[in-house]
């Protein structure tokens, strides 16, 4: 009969499993640490509103994310959970942001120009105008 220690024994290939998951764990707190440490709202940080909700996002979004790894981890199904839902309306806000960004960069119309375009484009001599043109036109070519 074996003891209860060798049955609690762990594969080596999930031990390495877990030691890169450990390593990752760690590298992602180094990186994430600056940004915990900062106040976005702090005066002293210059940031757009537009940078602001999008830090906002892809903050809530990475959090939600790791949720629903951790739901994985403990044998729930993430699909199932209203971490989705959370998920898909990150989603939704990142593409309206993505779309008022790209708002912003699209050409703008210069209505003035665009009116005397079409103006010019549309003018139609009226007799008067004609009268005026053939009479100038006479007149120049009668001086010497």
């Amino acid at each position: 009969m074996t003891s209860n220690k060798e049955d609690m024994e762990i594969p080596s290939e999930i031990i390495d499993k877990l030691q890169n998951f450990h390593q990752s764990l760690e590298k992602m707190q180094e990186i994430l640490t600056p940004l915990i440490s900062t106040n976005i709202n702090s005066t002293d940080v210059k940031i757009e509103p537009l940078d602001k909700a999008r830090l906002n996002l892809i903050s809530g979004y990475a959090l939600n994310s790791l949720f629903w790894m951790y739901l994985n981890t403990l044998g729930i199904d993430p699909k199932e959970h209203s971490v989705k839902g959370e998920l898909e309306k990150y989603k939704s806000f990142m593409k309206t942001v993505k779309e008022i960004a790209d708002k912003s960069k699209a050409p703008v119309l210069n209505k003035g120009a665009a009116g005397r375009f079409v103006r010019n484009a549309l003018w139609e001599p009226n007799e008067k105008n004609v009268l005026l043109q053939v009479l100038h036109m006479n007149i120049l070519h009668q001086l010497p």
